[in-house]
């Protein structure tokens, strides 16, 4: 199998375009053109899953953080980041990332938590503004199904949990094919008016050039009048973090039990109890404090995330509990996410999870 078709599954998940800005998802070492005949999915790709890699016959490690997060002046081995890609390198072992992509999507690293949890209701705690764009279209009334139904085929009408969205208006279109043209309806050199039909959708802007190359194909025109409109809606099903509600009110101190077992957390770092029952609880994986305002404001009880410094737990003022679970404890079922993501679409390719716990910080 090739590299590419791995990278288009992932990346139809999690599209590299949802990614935050300081991050590096993507292939980081490699090239799409690879056989690969095994992968090893893991949380860091760190020198022992290198080496995991070679023993097992895995020319692919898919990570869910990025080996290199910034540019490499030099690579001579020393540090673990320049030994890492020269070992894939001389191994011929492609490196993949699924990072904050994954993390922004409704369906990834949150809710794998929230799931964890048994949170119910769940929807994107702080959504992405400026990843929807609107495309109007005029079409012959004739001709207005299945240009419509090519559009949806590509990605277009989609407004959270409905498909298939989009506004029709009747109209008549004018133009006159000038010389050199073979116009689907109409004379050269000669005023047409056709009855048409405006159609506006909605899209991602990571769908563009899909959506694009189906309205070309589609529509009956020679030359094809379209728009494309940014627009600042949010995207409900895009951006960082996760809130939902537990079936029933908990006590704070059971809950906190509850979260230390169920992501075998060898501790929780917890702010003041508030001496109440919860039921709203916020999630994100990885380092979460940015989204400590947004998970007050949407009245959560309790925020489950990691990598709080000391000063950021004071910002809590008693209006919720902050759970900071550790970075590695709050991502480690990733690699499952991943792993049934990949088995759902290649379900005879060998993919292996890594036995290798990179986790960096160890408790006594």
């Amino acid at each position: 199998m090739k590299l590419k078709e791995i990278t288009d599954c992932l990346e139809s998940i999690a599209p590299l375009s949802y990614q935050e800005a300081y991050d590096n998802a993507g292939l980081i070492c490699g090239s799409y053109d690879m056989d690969i005949t095994a992968a090893l999915i893991c949380l860091d790709s760190t020198e022992a899953v290198i080496e995991e890699a070679i023993t097992k016959g895995c020319n692919l490690i898919i990570a869910h953080h990025p080996i290199v997060f910034s540019g490499l002046k030099k690579i001579n081995g020393k540090n673990y980041v320049e030994r890492v890609i020269i070992k894939a390198i001389k191994n011929n072992i492609a490196i993949y990332a699924c990072h904050t992509n994954l993390d922004n999507m409704q369906n990834g690293v949150n809710e794998v938590i929230a799931k964890k949890l048994g949170l119910i209701d769940c929807c994107v705690l702080a959504p992405q503004k400026n990843t929807l764009k609107k495309l109007v279209t005029f079409c012959p009334e004739k001709n207005a199904d299945v240009l419509r139904n090519a559009l949806f085929e590509a990605g277009a009408g989609k407004i959270s949990n409905y498909d298939e969205c989009s506004f029709n208006t009747s109209g008549i279109g004018s133009f006159r094919a000038g010389e050199g043209t073979k116009p689907f309806i109409g004379e050269q050199g000669k005023r047409h008016m056709e009855n048409e039909v405006r159609i506006e959708t909605i899209y991602p802007q990571h769908l563009e050039s899909k959506l694009l190359n189906a309205l070309f194909r589609a529509h009956p025109y020679e030359e094809v009048a379209y728009d494309l409109i940014p627009i600042t809606n949010i995207n409900k099903g895009i951006g960082a973090g996760l809130i939902g509600n537990l079936p029933s009110e908990t006590p704070e101190m059971d809950f906190l039990l509850h979260l230390k077992k169920t992501m075998k957390a060898d501790s929780v770092r917890y702010t003041a109890l508030l001496n109440k029952k919860i039921k709203k609880v916020a999630v994100c994986g990885g380092s979460g404090s940015f989204l400590l305002a947004d998970a007050i404001k949407a009245g959560a009880e309790v925020f489950v995330t990691a990598d709080f410094k000391y000063h950021q737990f004071f910002d809590a003022e008693n209006a919720l509990v902050i759970a900071d679970i550790g970075h590695y404890e709050s991502e480690q079922y990733t690699v499952d996410l991943i792993y049934s993501i990949l088995k759902k679409k290649f379900s005879t390719f060998v993919l292996q999870i890594s036995n290798i716990n990179t986790n960096p910080i160890k408790y006594l």
